[in-house]
């Protein structure tokens, strides 16, 4: 028994990684409870002490040491029990260390079992477990097939370690780019948000450290070869690349891609709401399928988002007109900047007409737009253009405002 121990203990402290004196720690803790089975008296003190050197087993009570044959029979059983107890924790403490470290990062294993709709996964050393809730909705798999999934939770019961996987989660999606984007395996990208409804669409959010490195076009990859490999691991889920800025209005721009944003305008710093205007034509993409892109770009900017089009825009000013609001369209003494835009000489009702559904509908509002803002409408001309400008920029008071002749007029608005 002695020499057996010792080889045992060496054997186990070299391959397991248990030191040998929590082993007889351990082995000395459970003879002492034996011992006292033997001599039938559990409240009699008992001490055990083993030769490191030898492997002996010397068993004490009231300081003389007890000697039976029986003792002997239990001793061995019992440290064999105990040692074959903490190999098992051993194992299961290595296992829980080396996945407890893989946390937030991406395992492969093997679908070997279907359990009440979850996944059972053989990781090789231990098994996983990845949820219904936690599978996307394009997932499909069959027992034996190769699996790739985000390591979620590592927890530790009575039973081992326990690993809960993802691949609903946004960390697969921004895990799958750092694999796949050396430039962000590199620390030169960074994801700095990332947000997702799985098995529809992703939007992730990236910035570079490096003004001559480009983040977007480093995550795509030539011809799209970088996104392509994360998109066919997503099994054809939709994914928005976007440049991350520290600016709220520059950000929520780049997030209600691919929709053209005309206009942002924050309407509550400390609450972080956004007001955001498109053009007519714009609105549906910018809210997407069932409110699906306003969703994740809100979610990726952190920001409550309020779209709304310049022709709802235009119907609030001029609801706001009839409701209460002074009309000042002919008003001699109202505040210049307050008149309407049918008070300009040059602008006909057409022309009028065009500039109220871009959203201008005072002197004041076209005074905030640019040359090229004004120049863009369509059925504005040149002359009605610089007409405006004079207007705004106060060169020509609009009462004073030399009126073109009408044939002029016509041919400006049938442009």
């Amino acid at each position: 028994m002695s020499t057996e121990l010792i080889t045992v203990l060496e054997n186990i402290e070299r391959e397991k990684g248990i030191g040998r004196k929590v082993l007889i720690e351990s082995i000395e803790a459970a003879l002492v409870s034996a011992a006292k089975k033997v001599l039938h008296d559990k409240d009699k003190e008992v001490t055990v002490k083993i030769d490191l050197e030898t492997g002996k087993i010397h068993t004490y009570s009231e300081g003389k040491e007890i000697v039976s044959n029986e003792f002997g029979r239990i001793a061995a059983q019992t440290a064999k029990q105990v040692i074959f107890q903490k190999i098992r924790e051993a194992e299961r403490d290595v296992i829980f260390n080396e996945f407890f470290a893989k946390a937030d990062s991406i395992v492969t294993g093997t679908v070997y079992r279907f359990e009440k709709g979850s996944l059972l996964v053989d990781l090789g050393k231990t098994e996983a477990v990845l949820p219904r809730r936690e599978l996307s909705p394009r997932d499909n798999y069959r027992q034996g097939e190769h699996i790739r999934a985000y390591v979620l939770e590592v927890s530790k019961n009575g039973k081992g370690p326990q690993i809960v996987l993802s691949r609903s989660h946004p960390g697969f999606v921004k895990t799958l780019f750092e694999l796949e984007v050396p430039e962000i395996a590199d620390g030169m990208v960074e994801i700095r948000a990332v947000s997702r409804e799985a098995g529809d669409r992703s939007k992730i959010a990236v910035w570079s450290k490096n003004d001559k490195i480009d983040c977007v076009g480093a995550c795509v990859g030539i011809r799209g070869s970088r996104v392509k490999g994360v998109v066919k691991e997503l099994q054809g889920e939709k994914i928005d690349i976007v440049r991350w800025s520290e600016d709220p209005e520059e950000f929520v721009r780049a997030a209600l891609s691919p929709a053209e944003v005309s206009s942002v305008k924050i309407s509550n710093r400390e609450e972080k709401k956004i007001e955001v205007v498109v053009a007519d034509d714009q609105l549906s993409l910018a809210i997407g399928k069932n409110g699906q892109n306003v969703r994740l770009a809100a979610r990726l900017v952190g920001w409550s988002i309020d779209i709304r089009s310049k022709k709802d825009i235009v119907k609030e000013k001029l609801d706001g007109m009839t409701d209460g609001s002074p009309d000042v369209s002919g008003d001699e003494d109202a505040p210049k900047d307050q008149m309407s835009i049918e008070t300009i000489e040059g602008v006909g009702p057409k022309t009028a007409e065009v500039l109220k559904e871009a959203g201008y509908l005072t002197i004041e509002d076209l005074k905030k737009a640019s040359r090229e803002d004004l120049a863009q409408i369509k059925g504005v001309g040149k002359k009605t253009l610089e007409k405006i400008l004079s207007v705004t920029a106060g060169t020509t008071d609009v009462s004073d405002a030399p009126a073109e002749d009408a044939p002029a007029q016509e041919n400006e608005e049938a442009k």
